[in-house]
């Protein structure tokens, strides 16, 4: 599926004007993403050669600052859901995506950048990575057995259970997919035009709201992963 939609700046880089939007733009997130955290592992290390280490927060916001802040609330979720046990264990992957999809949706609001999250072939590719995951986190909680839960508890009902558990579990991707697509696809557009009917002072308001839906749809997306985990994880199968 291509989605060509929209101006993008980036397209004016020859290397970069064969391919479709939202590639160039997942890899301009995935290289920000990089920088940001070599900066951020370079502030770390600096602090950790002091007389305080690292336990003496800096006075100002920093790249170590903003990420120890945002990790740290990231997992007290994470520990809320999956429990004390499994936060450490799944938190790597469920910050990856977290970081990752509200980067990829804030660079839609620079004028001129389109997110590569309101194309449906990135959300698409995002939903299989979590149906992919949880089912093997399953497979490792519980083996072989983890697949007796697609079969119900009553054996004479077991061919209908797997259908209804199959379709179960291949909509959650998809509805995954749909609901981060839509959402900021919707929001863009909503950008775009009253920036285009009122270019002053009126965007500052939607911009707002651009980031509000950024980072209510990266939680999202990333709640709906942990519950996944959780009831894949689950000892009462």
């Amino acid at each position: 599926m291509h989605e060509g939609h929209g101006f993008n700046w980036l397209h004016f880089v020859p290397v970069l004007r064969d391919y479709p939007n939202h590639v160039v733009m997942a890899g301009v997130v995935a290289v920000l993403l990089v920088v940001s955290t070599w900066v951020a592992r370079q502030q770390l290390a600096h602090v950790m050669k002091t007389s305080e280490g690292a336990l003496v927060p800096d006075s100002t916001l920093t790249f170590r600052n903003f990420f120890e802040i945002a990790a740290e609330s990231l997992f007290k979720l994470t520990e809320s859901v999956l429990g004390h046990h499994e936060a450490p264990i799944y938190f790597p992957v469920i910050g990856t995506l977290f970081v990752f999809i509200f980067t990829a949706n804030i660079v839609g609001l620079i004028p001129g950048l389109l997110p590569p999250t309101d194309n449906l072939n990135t959300t698409l590719a995002l939903g299989a990575f979590v149906f992919i995951y949880y089912n093997f986190a399953g497979l490792r909680a519980h083996g072989i057995a983890y697949l007796k839960h697609f079969l119900g508890p009553i054996l004479w009902l077991s061919p209908l259970m797997l259908v209804i558990e199959v379709a179960s579990h291949v909509f959650r991707p998809l509805s995954l997919a749909l609901r981060l697509r839509g959402n900021i696809m919707g929001d863009h557009v909503v950008l775009g035009v009253f920036s285009s009917l009122v270019p002053y002072l009126l965007p500052v308001v939607f911009y707002g709201l651009g980031v509000f839906v950024a980072f209510i749809q990266a939680f999202v997306f990333c709640l709906m992963t942990m519950v996944y985990i959780s009831l894949s994880t689950a000892h009462d199968h």
